[in-house]
């Protein structure tokens, strides 16, 4: 079994992988990794599981080298997923710039939905991934996270509350969070529209497949016709698929 661990600026995700099989997987925060909370959080994750090695991405370059050394603590080898060792081609002119979370998504991308192929991944940064019609990562677009930008809006502003991020049923809001509501859930259904759209045109293909992951992906999705399906565990997946190859 492999430790599957997706750290993010916020969250780490961790999954352990059974053979094609993720489970049991759950979150802490990221900053955890600044003290002893992440290893004593692993050791009861782990529990009594036979896990003899730990595949890593990581955006976070202070909780990556706090979490080689956790895991080698543990008695586990890390493998810190790279363009190098993640088993995707690449068409970028520096792939090492490539956040590997994103390599991850892009790697279970291509294998449960073929190339081309768009993963949206809404984290604290709203990213898209590109896979070209031959199967190579060629790039991607970045957006502020839905969360990020009503948080901005509550910390810029004196009159604007802090929201929880949820779906509304109107373009029209009656209240002043209501608005805030339709300018961020409603707003990114029209921006994903429209970039699918241009990658469309680009990318000189009419299906163009669409995955969304991530905290909001199921409720951006359940009125957005573009999205094709929502895969929360995709991240895991990739690095699961990517420990293969690494490996």
């Amino acid at each position: 079994m492999i430790l599957l661990l997706d750290i993010g600026n916020t969250h780490t995700h961790a999954g352990i992988a059974r053979g094609k099989r993720i489970a049991p997987h759950d979150i802490f925060p990221t900053i955890d990794w600044q003290g002893v909370r992440a290893k004593k959080w692993l050791q009861q994750f782990i529990k009594k599981n036979a896990v003899s090695t730990a595949t890593v991405c990581s955006v976070v370059p202070a909780a990556t080298r706090a979490a080689r050394t956790v895991l080698r603590e543990l008695g586990l080898k890390p493998e810190v997923i790279t363009h190098r060792n993640c088993g995707l081609e690449t068409d970028y002119p520096k792939p090492s710039t490539i956040g590997p979370d994103r390599l991850a998504n892009a790697r279970a991308g291509i294998e449960y939905f073929g190339a081309p192929v768009v993963i949206i991944d809404f984290g604290t940064a709203v990213t898209f991934d590109i896979v070209d019609p031959q199967g190579r990562y060629i790039g991607g677009i970045i957006a502020p996270g839905l969360s990020a930008m009503t948080d901005y809006l509550h910390e810029k502003t004196a009159l604007l509350p802090r929201i929880k991020i949820r779906d509304s049923n109107t373009a029209i809001g009656k209240s002043t969070e209501q608005a805030m509501l339709i300018g961020a859930v409603h707003g990114y259904r029209g921006l994903i529209s429209g970039l699918i759209d241009e990658l469309r045109r680009e990318l000189k293909v009419r299906k163009l497949p669409v995955i969304a992951t991530g905290g909001a992906s199921k409720i951006i999705a359940r009125q957005c016709p573009e999205i094709n399906a929502v895969r929360p565990l995709l991240t895991l997946e990739g690095l699961r698929l990517a420990s293969v190859h690494a490996n």
